[in-house]
């Protein structure tokens, strides 16, 4: 009955913003954060239904990696049942580094949300994210994915906590991590969506099943749909790009955006649009 507190065209919009930056080292979840306040969306709702919206519509962002890694994918599968030894050497890395942000999101979620879920903290983060892709300069190498130990996984896991902090980027972080545990460019980049499709699996699984029926009553089916198939659309240009950028230049641009995006929002904090 509450279906009319998202209108189609800022489902559009929210569709856009997850999916061009889920994947992306810019934070998803920091933009989603300041564009909701400045549309006004969520107000009127329960507690955590517009945040459990904006997992929701993750699922777009899954299906777009899940299109474009198939093959990848399949031997991951092939792996768990024993048909694929590189395939199973990424499922264990994988499973490795997606543990420590689930127990640190499972104990401490509630206390993160409450004390880091605003702009300003998305904007220091955004910052100083930014200053690091351009002050870091990493070592390049040429380890392939299916190299990646559980012990390198398990240090890039522990680098995707941080990401709990919105503005921070899970993308970024374990991108870093990625490159200092030894992977080439290429082969981070693909681990980093790899991982990300894991995570965000376990997160819109874990929120549907919870406030599945808060999205229903306050957005309707049909927003929440629009906003998927959106997210997924522009989530596959989107990573279609950063491979094919990176695969000749470095992250700077990421840096400079993540600088211009936390000035413009410290711009809006100080005038009160925020």
């Amino acid at each position: 009955m509450f279906a009319g507190l998202l209108s189609l065209p800022e489902a559009v919009l929210l569709g856009i913003v997850e999916g061009i930056t889920e994947f992306l080292p810019v934070s998803s979840t920091g933009h989603l954060l300041v564009v909701s306040d400045l549309i006004g969306f969520g107000t009127g709702t329960s507690e955590g239904a517009a945040d459990s919206y904006a997992i929701a519509i993750q699922f777009g962002a899954i299906l777009a990696v899940l299109v474009l890694y198939r093959s990848r994918i399949l031997s991951i599968v092939k792996g768990l049942v024993g048909r694929d030894e590189q395939g199973r050497s990424i499922l264990l890395a994988l499973v490795a580094a997606f543990l420590p942000a689930a127990v640190v999101g499972v104990v401490f979620g509630d206390a993160i949300k409450n004390a880091l879920f605003g702009p300003a903290p998305v904007a220091l983060a955004w910052a100083v994210g930014g200053a690091a892709i351009l002050v870091w300069k990493p070592k390049p190498t040429q380890r392939s994915l299916h190299e990646l130990s559980v012990r390198s996984a398990l240090i890039i896991g522990c680098a995707q906590t941080v990401a709990l902090w919105p503005g921070v980027s899970r993308s970024l972080v374990t991108l870093i991590a990625g490159l200092a545990v030894g992977l080439s460019l290429a082969a981070a980049v693909e681990f980093s969506f790899l991982l990300g499709l894991v995570t965000l699996s376990a997160a819109t699984v874990l929120d549907v099943s919870r406030h599945g029926g808060d999205i229903v009553d306050y957005f309707g089916i049909a927003t929440p749909l629009v906003g998927a198939m959106v997210a997924c659309v522009t989530a596959m240009v989107a990573v279609r790009w950063m491979v094919s950028y990176l695969n000749s230049r470095s992250l700077a641009i990421f840096g400079w955006y993540r600088l211009a995006a936390a000035s413009v929002t410290a711009v809006l904090l100080v005038t009160n649009v925020l």
